[in-house]
């Protein structure tokens, strides 16, 4: 459930999986008579995007109706579920549809030591003993509170999962909340055990706990009904106990660097031209890079030593196209991305962030912001600004410009009317434009109306397939594009006259091809993002990442949308050797989604050391960070990757990453995917003393 919310919200925040993070009623059986409650979901500025209503029976029998709206798509379920006398579930079903309409039907059951379950995408049958929770696929935001109340009754504190893993809590904050006229009792814990970070969530206190709010700071507020006054101070308690956590994480895994560090023996990668240097010996101090010579047998004078050994050294990468949350910075650091650009984010939230990144006590790459705006509507997206005119639009615009924002992205709403007045407004005040292509418009109106960029390969291809009256911030614009690219001749005059504006004009293409590919990942398949390092990732993380999200009823359909993500793989590949300006980003599971995203754009027809200047000097140019970083020359920041293998030969060895600089700081990725569960990549390249 929270890889569904997360994906409303254009990311995916990779914490407790499936519907744990949530989580709305359960207790043991014993402890409860028939009832009725009612919870509330509210997204950004407090507007209501679902509810679920709960209902116990005297029976014993929990049901839920759980609906989740929000940017034009959402879950909706219906979960049924009793429970045996430790508070693990006896029996459980759920059925519905997904975020993307992909269709949810699970069920579980357990007689006595055997349980067996069913999903959409998986299915088991294991012999268990004693107490232990079956965690739901997808299923409703129901999870959780059983698992809380499960977790109180186990003296060791540690719950067993099934099909596997081990779930555990520890309490971090209290608080007396007001619910009308009643005071509440409510602690904050922080649950482990399951996805790849902790998830916080707020409880009931007593014998029988519960969840009484989930809040995904900055997006979302879960709440008890009756009690959403409550929900900001609560917001701000949690990222202040996420704050302390965050600082801790930071401090055993950031190894500081101070003085002078040279790298020896390393084959340096020139992002600029795109080619593989012989070796070097770079020396860094205080965060820049000093020089870089031909390596030498004798090492020069340095406070600390680095012996790459002939690996070759990347500048930090960039990924473009990001929703930065406090707890991405381990996946990202670990995948050499030292830069990120935030493309649309709760704007008090992010500013705080760039406060701790600067400070350094988040674990963070750097963010370059864009200022979201986007229009009035039932389907907007309430993140940054909402505006409904050009009076609007200014005051937003002047905001981000004041804020030092250097690009502001339009989202699906925006009114089209003063579409070319909001672009020519932000280039007076020096800002880029890019976004997706506002409804009942296509790609080529806002390339007319002078956007300097466009988000994702759907909203590319929408172009052939849309007119003035087709409304694509409903499911249309991921259902479309996935059954209509397959007949689109690329040859065609209207593919190639687009291709020719794009190229002609300069408009840079923000793909993420990695991200899209759910359009064809059917149910049991495991993500292409993951497929190749699976079984490096925990168990859960795997189970989860094996869930499709479209709707694909038969085999015939799987083919069509197989071809058509081809032709759009296909399509950036011509667009890039047509002189198309490209950035690489993610916009999903950060760190290993941009190493599939490099992938993709080998296989489009990029050779691999194109698509690492892409990710480098590309992301540097189109930041308007080239002054400082894009590349490894003298006077730029020591943001720098130290990779096991040759990724100009084989891009697949992106992802053996030994060591990454970030300034003064040096992380050891191999560290850093053994705090979060996975098992590492390479091994780590450590830091000496110097001479």
């Amino acid at each position: 459930m929270e890889m569904q919310i997360s994906r409303l919200r254009g990311k995916t925040r990779i914490a407790l999986a499936g519907s744990l993070a949530l989580g709305l009623l359960a207790m043991a059986p014993h402890a409860l008579a028939a009832e009725t409650l009612r919870y509330v979901a509210l997204v950004d500025g407090g507007k209501q995007a679902g509810q679920q209503v709960v209902t116990r029976g005297d029976d014993g029998t929990t049901k839920v109706d759980f609906i989740f709206k929000d940017n034009g798509r959402g879950p909706e379920l219906k979960e049924e579920y009793t429970l045996a006398p430790d508070g693990t579930y006896k029996t459980y079903k759920v059925q519905g549809t997904s975020t993307f309409g992909a269709k949810i039907d699970e069920s579980f059951s357990r007689d006595g030591d055997t349980v067996q379950w069913k999903s959409t995408s998986d299915n088991g049958k294991q012999p268990v003993q004693g107490t232990a929770l079956y965690q739901p696929l997808g299923g409703s935001p129901a999870s959780f509170s059983v698992a809380m109340n499960a977790l109180s009754q186990r003296p060791d504190g540690k719950l067993p999962l099934i099909p596997s893993g081990t779930l555990t809590s520890r309490k971090v904050d209290q608080a007396q909340v007001q619910c009308g006229t009643q005071t509440r009792d409510v602690q904050l814990v922080a649950v482990t055990g399951v996805g790849l970070v902790p998830t916080f969530a707020w409880g009931t206190t007593g014998a029988n706990p519960r969840l009484f709010a989930y809040i995904y700071p900055g997006f979302l507020q879960l709440i008890e009904d009756g009690c959403q006054a409550a929900a900001n101070d609560l917001e701000a308690r949690q990222k202040k106990a996420e704050g302390a956590a965050l600082v801790d994480l930071a401090k055993r895994l950031g190894h500081p660097l101070a003085g002078t560090t040279l790298i020896r023996n390393a084959r340096v990668f020139d992002s600029e031209k795109a080619t593989l240097g012989a070796a070097s010996d770079v020396l860094v101090k205080d965060g820049k890079i000093v020089s870089i010579t031909p390596a030498a047998k004798k090492a020069a004078a340095a406070d600390h030593v680095i012996d790459a050994n002939g690996k070759v050294l990347l500048p930090g990468l960039f990924d473009m196209h990001g929703h930065v949350g406090r707890w991405d910075g381990g996946l990202n650091l670990a995948a050499g991305v030292t830069t990120v650009r935030d493309m649309g984010n709760d704007n008090a939230t992010l500013q705080q962030m760039l406060v701790e990144i600067k400070d350094g006590t988040l674990m963070s790459p750097d963010v370059v912001p864009a200022g979201f705006i986007e229009g009035e509507s039932k389907f907007s997206a309430r993140n940054g600004f909402v505006v409904k005119n050009m009076d609007d639009v200014k005051k937003a615009v002047d905001w981000y410009a004041q804020h030092h924002y250097p690009q502001i992205k339009i989202y699906n709403s925006f009114p089209k009317d003063i579409l070319k007045d909001t672009v020519a407004y932000a280039h007076s005040k020096g800002m880029r434009v890019s976004g997706h292509v506002p409804a009942f418009l296509r790609a080529q109106d806002v390339v007319d109306d002078g956007f300097d960029e466009i988000q994702h390969i759907n909203q590319l291809m929408l172009n052939f397939f849309v007119d003035d009256k087709t409304d694509t911030r409903t499911l249309a614009r991921f259902y479309l594009p996935a059954d209509k690219t397959d007949g689109l001749d690329l040859d065609s005059k209207p593919v190639q006259d687009f291709i020719h504006t794009l190229a002609n004009k300069q408009v840079v293409i923000d793909p993420t091809l990695a991200t899209f590919e759910f359009l064809h990942q059917r149910e049991g398949e495991m993500s292409p993002i993951v497929a190749d390092v699976a079984d490096h990732l925990p168990p859960d993380v795997q189970r989860g990442r094996r869930a499709a999200e479209m709707n694909i009823p038969d085999d015939a359909t799987a083919a069509k949308y197989n071809r058509s993500y081809a032709k759009m793989v296909e399509f950036v590949g011509r667009a890039y050797k047509a002189g198309v300006p490209m950035v690489a980003g993610t916009d999903e599971m950060v760190g290993f989604t941009l190493q599939r995203e490099l992938e993709l754009y080998v296989q489009a027809g990029l050779t691999p050391a194109q698509a690492l200047q892409v990710a480098t000097w590309n992301g540097a140019k189109y930041s308007r960070t080239l002054a400082e970083r894009g590349s490894i020359a003298p006077g730029k920041r020591s943001d720098l990757v130290l990779i096991d293998g040759d990724p100009t030969k084989n891009i697949a060895d992106i992802r053996k990453v030994a060591l990454v600089l970030k300034g003064e700081t040096a992380y050891y990725p191999e560290e850093i995917h053994e705090a979060l569960g996975i098992k590492p990549f390479a091994p780590a390249v450590r830091v000496a003393a110097g001479q």
